[in-house]
């Protein structure tokens, strides 16, 4: 081997998506905050954009959900500002996100996994950062 050269084994990247919502986007330097978050947990942004769904989005991006209590009210909401959503790359990023974001429910975030986004970020089970 030439000196100065380093073999690597190849490692592949996997995408996931992280839609931060409404309330949070209200509040840039939590935005901030949060990319700072996934770059320390080595996530590479390979696409980011600031959007603002209509009723018609909301409802497809969620429609796995539809006739659940919540359904409504979360639509509303996601269509109620803007959003800041982003395609994450790593080794296993789909397992790590779900790692980083902590409990899908926020008071069991808070109690469980204190230093995750949703414990820090997230205001309710249906009012917070989402991920898919």
């Amino acid at each position: 081997m030439k000196a100065g050269i380093i073999k690597r084994a190849a490692h592949t990247l996997q995408l996931t998506l992280a839609v931060i919502k409404p309330d949070v986007v209200a509040q840039p330097h939590k935005v901030q905050e949060i990319k700072e978050i996934v770059l320390e947990n080595k996530f590479y942004f390979i696409r980011s954009n600031i959007l603002r769904w209509t009723k018609a989005d909301a409802q497809r991006f969620y429609a796995e959900h539809e006739g659940k209590f919540f359904y409504n009210r979360l639509v509303d909401y996601m269509t109620s500002g803007y959003l800041s959503a982003h395609v994450l790359a790593r080794e296993d990023a789909i397992a790590k996100w779900r790692e980083l974001m902590g409990p899908t429910k926020v008071f069991t975030a808070r109690d469980t996994a204190p230093n995750s986004i949703r414990a820090r970020y997230g205001l309710t089970d249906t009012l917070e950062l989402d991920m898919a």
